[in-house]
C-alpha cells in the first residue's frame, strides 16, 4: 500500500486538467508547502522580534552607571 492515495507522479492527474500528476498538481502542492513554511519562519521571526523590542522598552536600567552619576546604597541605584 502507497503512503498517498493521489496518482503517481506519471499518470494523467486526478483534476481532470489532462496533464501529468508531477506537471499539474504536484507542482501547486510544492508551492503551497514553501510559502507555508516562508510564513512560518517569518512569523517566528516577528514573535522574536517583538520579544525583543518589548524586553529593551520594559527593561530597568536604573542600575546603570550614568556620566556623572553617583551610586546610591540606600536606594539601590545611580543618581
Amino acid at each position: 500500500m502507497s503512503k498517498s492515495s493521489h496518482a503517481g507522479r506519471n499518470e494523467l492527474c486526478p483534476c481532470g486538467s489532462g496533464k501529468k500528476y508531477k506537471k499539474c498538481c504536484e507542482l501547486k502542492q510544492r508551492k503551497t508547502r514553501g510559502a507555508t513554511v516562508m510564513m512560518i519562519v517569518v512569523g517566528i521571526l516577528m514573535t522574536v522580534g517583538l520579544i525583543a523590542g518589548i524586553t529593551a522598552i520594559t527593561s530597568d536600567r536604573r542600575d546603570v552607571a550614568r556620566p556623572g552619576g553617583v551610586w546610591s546604597a540606600e536606594h539601590g541605584h545611580y543618581h
